[in-house]
């Protein structure tokens, strides 16, 4: 659980870092046209070949609903809050609290799995929510080397809004990880796969329906090359970080599966 868990956050960094490059000229509604059906199209080969696809009619109707539940308030909510948190403020302002997501899992792993928590993973949890915060503090500069380097433009982040599209990144993002423990314990990793390909599919039935605006559909249509590459890299790492949780998930308590997704920011 702890290597799938680390590989998770690993995976998730490079995810930050290539829709972060995106969204500088792009949209969230862009980002998540092209990630979200692209988790289908990593997942379904894999549960293909590794037989879990014709396991389908023996998955309990119990965690076909939470998968699917999962990705659409995953992969659809949270994902384009978190989009559009990276879009308005940038990612190095954002992560970490999109990252205080850890604390909503631990309390309701203790709620609502009733999973123990012991002093010492309390304590962590304060380092973790302490270190998201300093990691907010800007960097010092010196008027020196300011007058040296030519003046261009800088990006100007919306705190306000940035701050609020985090929080309930961080809110959806929470909630999932115990959806995701009641559909797949002690199912095993390889699990993981079908449970994946459900939620991205029931998270693509979704994205697809709001392409009946055309309000949507014309931000969509101005997608860029350039940006869909970066979309698209964005869509195969959350793919895999997401492979590599459910993985986790399915064989290691959430308690101990969410502290070590924050090595992603370190990451």
């Amino acid at each position: 659980g702890a290597f799938f868990a680390i590989l998770s956050a690993a995976s998730f960094a490079l995810n930050n870092a290539t829709v972060r490059r995106g969204v500088v000229s792009g949209t969230p509604l862009q980002a998540m046209a092209v990630s979200v059906p692209l988790g289908v199209v990593c997942f379904l080969p894999l549960a293909f070949l590794t037989g879990e696809l014709f396991r389908l009619p023996q998955f309990p109707n119990a965690a076909i609903a939470w998968m699917a539940g999962f990705g659409v308030l995953h992969f659809v909510i949270g994902r384009y809050c978190n989009f559009r948190a990276n879009s308005v403020a940038g990612v190095n302002l954002t992560a970490p609290v999109v990252q205080l997501q850890v604390v909503v899992t631990m309390v309701l792993a203790v709620i609502v799995l009733h999973e123990p928590c012991t002093a010492l993973q309390m304590i962590g949890g304060v380092l973790i929510i302490g270190g998201s915060l300093i990691t907010q503090r800007a960097p010092a500069r010196t008027a020196g080397a300011d007058a040296e380097k030519p003046a261009k433009p800088l990006f100007a982040p919306q705190y306000l809004a940035g701050y609020v599209f985090a929080s309930l990144a961080a809110i959806a993002y929470g909630t999932t990880p115990v959806m995701a423990r009641f559909a797949l314990e002690h199912s095993g990793p390889s699990t993981g796969i079908l449970g994946g390909l459900i939620a991205y599919v029931a998270a693509t039935a979704v994205a697809a329906m709001a392409l009946l605006s055309a309000q949507v559909r014309g931000n969509v249509l101005a997608l860029t090359r350039d940006n869909a590459r970066w979309f698209a890299l964005s869509g195969v790492f959350v793919a895999a970080a997401q492979g590599f949780f459910f993985a986790a998930v399915a064989v290691a308590p959430v308690m101990l599966v969410m502290p070590l997704l924050q090595l992603s920011l370190a990451f």
